[in-house]
């Protein structure tokens, strides 16, 4: 397969002739990117410049379902957990925001959590990017897992 430019990747001007040719130039840097962040905790590229290769694939993806293949990076989450964390069940489910780019998108996240857990209220802070945390307190007292 030739080199294809990241402009390419990134423009409009994918045909169903090349569009697998495409795709998988995206899934390659997208699979690098996700070894460096979750793996390597290292990461080469911003946020919003992986956010923009994976929004492509996804697109592209959606207008030709028939190409996803299985090891595309959409279709797995993140890397492997480091064997130092214990797997614990947690009481209720950790739901994630994803990614979020309007309103559009936040209101469809509020819609499934509260179709999931119920009501809810937020507390919105700065971003601290890997970071999730669930605590049980009983009496003001805190759970340890």
């Amino acid at each position: 397969m030739q080199d294809i430019q990241l402009d390419t990747l990134l423009s409009e001007d994918v045909t169903p002739e090349n569009a697998s040719q495409v795709m998988q130039a995206l899934s390659q840097p997208l699979n690098e990117h996700n070894i460096r962040y979750y793996v390597d905790d290292a990461p080469s590229i911003t946020d919003s410049e992986y956010d923009r290769l994976m929004q492509r694939l996804l697109k592209l993806e959606a207008l030709y379902p028939h190409l996803i293949v299985a090891d595309s990076p959409t279709q797995r989450v993140g890397g492997l957990a480091l064997a130092k964390f214990d797997q614990i069940t947690h009481l209720k489910p950790m739901l994630s925001l994803d990614n979020a780019f309007d309103e559009a998108d936040f209101s469809a996240f509020h819609k499934r959590v509260t179709d999931k857990v119920g009501e809810v209220s937020f507390c919105c802070e700065p971003k601290l990017d890997g970071l999730a945390v669930s605590i049980l307190y009983r009496n003001g007292v805190s759970l340890m897992y």
